[in-house]
C-alpha cells in the first residue's frame, strides 16, 4: 500500500485556466492527460509550502494568496491518493517552459473537452458551483476508469 500527499492548482485569468499538458515523462501516469499544475508534498513541507513550491518550478509564477477549495481522495490500484486542491487568481512573474508539458490558458468552458480524468470533470464542475469547501473521493479501477464516486462523504453520480 502506498499513500500520497499532493497538491494541485489551477490558476486562473481572464476565465481561462493554467493547464499542464503532460507530455514529457515517458513513466507517467498522467502521460498526455491535461492537468493543472503541482505535485507531491516534500518532507516537512505543509500543502501550502508545496503549491507554491510546485507553482514556482513549474510555471515561474508565485503565489500571492491560493484558495484552498477542497481534497481530492483517489483510490487506484494500492494507491491512495490524498490531494489538496487550490485556485489562484493572485500570482505574479513571467511563465516559465515547463519540463513536464506545455503550459496553456485553456477556456473554463473547454477543460472538459481536453483529455482528462473522468473524476476531474466533477471538480471541475464543483470549482464553478460551489465556493464553499469539499471533499471528493475518486476511486478507479486497474483500466483507469471511474468506479466509484463520493462527495462530502455521501455517493455522487
Amino acid at each position: 500500500m502506498v499513500i500520497m500527499n499532493t497538491t494541485l492548482c489551477y490558476l486562473n485569468r481572464d476565465g481561462k485556466y493554467l493547464m499542464l499538458h503532460r507530455t514529457k515523462k515517458e513513466k507517467d501516469i498522467n502521460k498526455d492527460k491535461w492537468i493543472g499544475v503541482g505535485g507531491k508534498t516534500e518532507f516537512g513541507e505543509s500543502p501550502e509550502d508545496c503549491v507554491r513550491r510546485e507553482v514556482l518550478e513549474e510555471t515561474g509564477y508565485t503565489l500571492c494568496s491560493q484558495a484552498f477549495r477542497g481534497i481530492v481522495t483517489f483510490v487506484y490500484g494500492d494507491i491512495t491518493e490524498y490531494m489538496y486542491l487550490y485556485t489562484s487568481e493572485d500570482f505574479v512573474g513571467e511563465e516559465i517552459v515547463c519540463d513536464e508539458g506545455e503550459l496553456v490558458w485553456i477556456e473554463k468552458e473547454k477543460v472538459c473537452d481536453l483529455p482528462i480524468w473522468e473524476g476531474d470533470k466533477i471538480f471541475f464542475r464543483l470549482l464553478e458551483e460551489r465556493k464553499d469547501f469539499f471533499s471528493l473521493k475518486l476511486v478507479y479501477d486497474e483500466e483507469g476508469k471511474l468506479t466509484e464516486t463520493m462527495l462530502d462523504g455521501q455517493m455522487y453520480q
